[in-house]
């Protein structure tokens, strides 16, 4: 795989996770519809805080074991939940109406300590990235070992920081997300994008 290719694949894989709509997703909402950009900025900190320590923690033991084994089963269960989580963002994105924009959150003045406890409790969030995810680290150690997982997730955080301080900002404007039109369809975009790339990792995980 080709750095273009490489770098297109983690987007598309990883963007499709962190634009759907999640419980830290939607505290950000709530919380920047006080504190715009500064709560999506400091959630997306948190968020980082959580998901690199992951992300290393998963890379070092990939790194060590090294065994066909292991990337069959990751390639299997990886490529599996990806086809899931795409066929739920599909369903979602018709379905009449989407989960409500804004949640009850509970008040604290500590938004870094709700960001990393929305994360860290999430559990899709770790099972992503000890699936679906645990397959790109596969692929990024092949592409250029610890260093190819570090460039695998500078790829990946920086739409985390985008996409937090954005809708932040326009939940503090007033502005509505869940119902639009288009929020619906790009989800359901990245739906097939995920069921694609679900398949992707299927097949080359059967040809091992």
């Amino acid at each position: 795989m080709d750095v273009l290719g490489f770098v297109v694949t983690i987007i598309l894989v990883t963007a499709s996770g962190a634009l759907a709509p999640g419980p830290l997703f939607f505290a950000n909402l709530t919380k920047g519809s006080k504190h715009g950009v500064k709560s999506g900025a400091i959630f997306s900190v948190a968020h980082t805080l959580v998901e690199f320590t992951l992300v290393m923690l998963l890379a070092l033991g990939l790194f060590v074991l090294r065994n066909e084994l292991v990337k069959i089963v990751i390639g299997v269960a990886g490529g599996v939940v990806l086809v899931a989580f795409g066929l739920m963002q599909i369903h979602s994105s018709l379905k009449s109406k989407l989960p409500p924009e804004r949640i009850e959150v509970a008040e604290s003045k500590h938004l870094l300590v709700m960001g990393l406890v929305f994360t860290g409790l999430n559990p899709f969030f770790i099972l992503w990235w000890l699936t679906a995810g645990a397959q790109l680290i596969i692929i990024s150690l092949e592409f250029a070992s610890l260093i190819g997982v570090f460039f695998m997730y500078i790829c990946h955080v920086w739409m985390d920081y985008v996409w937090l301080t954005t809708t932040a900002h326009f939940a503090k404007l007033g502005m509505k997300f869940v119902g639009f039109k288009w929020y619906r369809v790009l989800i359901a975009a990245f739906g097939v994008i995920l069921i694609y790339f679900g398949l992707v990792f299927l097949g080359s995980a059967i040809h091992l």
